[in-house]
């Protein structure tokens, strides 16, 4: 069982764009009983944007913020996530020439990505990581993108925000790879996995509401508390049901019977 229920603020992206949209939209959120956000940016004023989610019991409890600034800005990042009040400072995926630059580039990500997190640390803040599902590819012909960040990472000074639906996207078992991760997860997305035809009759799996997929939330929410995760976060990319608002409202109601 777990008290507080987060949600990744992308999920809610187009009700964010302007200060009184926010100031509805994160009304709506604590009625349906979301009390963290995770952010993806902000596109007006960040001390207002965290003033406004403050104002209606939001806590910011990580984020998922630009490689470069994190990399190239740190004084005006580690400020930034000062203002919002989190010490995670984290991206929503890896570069794009560590995706395409075979092992060589993925292993320059990671020793550039912890070179980053050794000093964040120094001053009490921990980057985070969010997967999808190409980490599930091989990159040497046995192990996989996602095995390399796990043996990669350090696992002091980064944490891992993994996400459910595209960790069984990509083939992997969710409960396994908590256990792998056990400790180094303080944020778990949760996103439930369907399978839907595109236009063209193809199979492809997709994010819909918690319990609307083939996900055992049962066994998740169970590995989560043995492994000691703090923060259970929904997101949902796309693929609504009818608005965000409609999909997220079915979310927190199925996730109820594990709440506190």
């Amino acid at each position: 069982m777990f008290k507080k229920l987060g949600l990744q603020l992308y999920t809610v992206r187009d009700y964010l764009c302007d200060a009184s949209l926010a100031d509805y939209t994160f009304a709506r959120l604590a009625e349906m009983g979301y009390t963290e956000g995770q952010t993806a940016g902000s596109t007006f004023d960040n001390k207002l944007f965290g003033e406004l989610a403050a104002k209606h019991g939001i806590k910011i409890v990580g984020t998922h913020y630009s490689y470069t600034k994190i990399l190239e800005q740190p004084e005006e990042t580690m400020e930034l996530h000062r203002m919002w009040g989190t010490t995670n400072v984290g991206i929503g995926g890896m570069p794009r020439e560590a995706r395409t630059g075979g092992i060589d580039g993925l292993k320059k990500f990671v020793l550039d990505y912890n070179r980053a997190a050794e000093l964040y640390a120094k001053h009490g803040f921990k980057l985070t990581y969010h997967n999808h599902n190409y980490e599930f590819t091989r990159v040497d012909g046995k192990k996989t993108m996602m095995d390399v960040l796990a043996e990669g990472f350090d696992p002091a000074t980064i944490s891992f925000v993994l996400d459910t639906c595209w960790v069984a996207a990509g083939g992997g078992d969710v409960n396994a790879w908590m256990r792998k991760l056990a400790g180094r997860i303080d944020i778990l997305h949760l996103k439930d996995l369907m399978i839907r035809r595109d236009d063209s009759g193809t199979l492809i799996p997709r994010p819909t509401e918690i319990g609307n997929g083939n996900l055992d939330w049962d066994s998740i929410i169970a590995t989560a508390e043995e492994i000691g995760v703090k923060h259970y976060v929904v997101e949902q990319d796309d693929g609504f049901d009818g608005n965000a608002f409609n999909s997220l409202q079915q979310s927190a109601d199925f996730l109820k019977k594990y709440r506190v």
